[in-house]
């Protein structure tokens, strides 16, 4: 029916040609044009485009500020070393604030995943067979703590806020049971040697965060996962009429950010080359920043994997320029803060100008 209507409009316009409606024609691709413009720079391009902006005048205010102790090879890398772990977590916490939950037990996975992974018995089956071992225990846990909230969120109705909060408390307390508190140190050289190692002069750690940003990128803007991640966020109850299973969706989105928390648990031991409760201390905020300042919306439907990265490479660069300058983590704590505050009210003005 809807093609039968569509033909009489088109030739009922056709013979159409007079001055008004020429006019009319020769002004609209113009106009057209303009919007498109206008909404591109006002769109995900244009956010992207300002977070560019602002790192690139971070590092010429570290540079004024630090000289060569910032402009140099080995500080870059550090810098990307330091963004790789907490790197990490923010992919997986985007894929969840953009499903229109929220993680607060990101840090606290981390460290239960760097001790279970650490323990003796673990590591002695690294020794004895291959480190795999480890780096499987992490991500299993990881993975494990994320079904737990997930299907606290789904099935059991938790806030997202209430069940992550539980787990934030309980994998904490669990990680300081199993390791007593203590600092458990890695004794498994191979695995040491594989990920604190470097590929073409760049650290391993940075490697693998830019494969699973990649990961993620395609994951959010190329599959089904991902336009349902944007649909049970943007709104949940449509997307079930259309015929999404939600509760499942948001338990695998949930499980993804605990996978990435195993990951990034692996690297902070290997860049550490220990195991401990106190791993992971304030990674969910860093994590939520980082997300927030990259343009993803808190209350979920829009997220982006690209703003994300360049948000951890905007608060990593401004730790590094505030420890290089000697001022303290007061100071930088104050800075994050309105970082943020300005990221979420900049958000703000643009979804009211959408509207």
């Amino acid at each position: 029916m809807s093609e039968e209507v569509a033909r009489p409009e088109a030739t009922t316009e056709e013979p159409v040609t007079t001055a008004s409606t020429q006019a009319t024609v020769i002004q609209a691709p113009g106009t057209t044009g303009s919007r498109t413009a206008g909404s591109l720079f006002r769109g995900g391009f244009g956010r992207n485009l300002g977070l560019v902006i602002a790192l690139v005048l971070l590092c010429i205010v570290g540079v004024a500020t630090a000289g060569d102790r910032f402009a140099s090879g080995a500080n870059v890398l550090t810098i990307l070393r330091l963004a790789a772990v907490i790197g990490v977590v923010s992919i997986g916490m985007t894929f969840v604030i953009t499903g229109g939950g929220i993680d607060l037990s990101v840090g606290a996975m981390v460290a239960l995943a760097s001790v279970w992974a650490t323990t003796l018995a673990t590591q002695q089956l690294a020794a004895d067979y291959h480190w795999m071992f480890m780096v499987s225990t992490a991500l299993l846990v990881g993975a494990a703590c994320g079904l737990v909230n997930g299907l606290l969120v789904a099935y059991g109705k938790i806030v997202p806020f209430i069940a992550t909060l539980a787990m934030l408390a309980g994998a904490r307390g669990l990680a300081e049971i199993i390791s007593d508190r203590k600092t458990q140190i890695i004794t498994v050289n191979s695995f040491v040697d594989f990920f604190g190692g470097s590929l073409l002069g760049v650290p391993v750690l940075v490697w693998m965060f830019v494969l699973v940003a990649a990961a993620g990128w395609v994951l959010l803007n190329r599959t089904t996962f991902g336009r349902r991640t944007f649909a049970v966020g943007g709104n949940a109850e449509a997307a079930r009429l259309a015929g999404i299973k939600v509760q499942r969706h948001t338990v695998a989105l949930y499980v993804l950010a605990g996978l990435c928390c195993g990951i990034a648990a692996v690297m902070l031991m290997a860049r550490t080359t220990t195991g401990s409760s106190t791993h992971g201390q304030l990674y969910e905020l860093d994590a939520i920043a980082a997300v927030v300042i990259g343009g993803t919306l808190l209350s979920g439907g829009r997220g982006t994997i690209v703003g994300t990265v360049i948000g951890v490479l905007i608060f990593t660069t401004l730790n590094n320029v505030f420890t290089l300058n000697n001022l303290s983590i007061s100071a930088q704590s104050v800075a994050k803060g309105l970082i943020i505050v300005i990221a979420v009210l900049l958000q703000q003005r643009l979804a009211s100008r959408a509207t």
